[in-house]
């Protein structure tokens, strides 16, 4: 990519509101739709209150199983580094970069996400 794409693609990702604190579960996903430049995505979003990083947003899906699935699956901690399981093939992907653990040419999209007030802001 060049320096004058990479400009492009920063200059068309806007924030927009995601959901309410209210739709999250704690230590668990939820499934969204966001709206990306390049058209709608769906969005596994993790909620871990208390900890030093609350929210995560990874894509919804699963690449070893090309199923919708990465939201219905199980957070834990592996080696201090939280983590979601797929809940079909049990692959790990760090919520923080979306990397597969098991598989080190395989990573989940993520985005950045925040709390404004009660509403969750996902930029993409």
């Amino acid at each position: 990519m060049t320096l004058a794409n990479a400009a492009a693609k920063t200059m068309t990702q806007t924030w927009q509101t995601l959901c309410s604190r209210a739709d999250l579960v704690p230590f668990s996903g939820v499934a969204a739709w966001v709206e990306t430049p390049q058209g709608p995505a769906q969005v596994a979003l993790f909620y871990l209150p208390g900890q030093a990083q609350e929210l995560y947003a990874l894509d919804h899906h699963d690449p070893f199983s090309s199923a919708n699935v990465i939201a219905r699956g199980i957070v834990g901690d592996l080696k201090g580094q939280p983590v979601v399981a797929s809940p079909i093939y049990k692959q790990h992907f760090r919520l923080e970069d979306g990397q597969c653990l098991e598989d080190e040419s395989v990573a989940l999209r993520t985005w950045k996400v925040s709390f404004k007030g009660d509403e969750v802001w996902i930029e993409a």
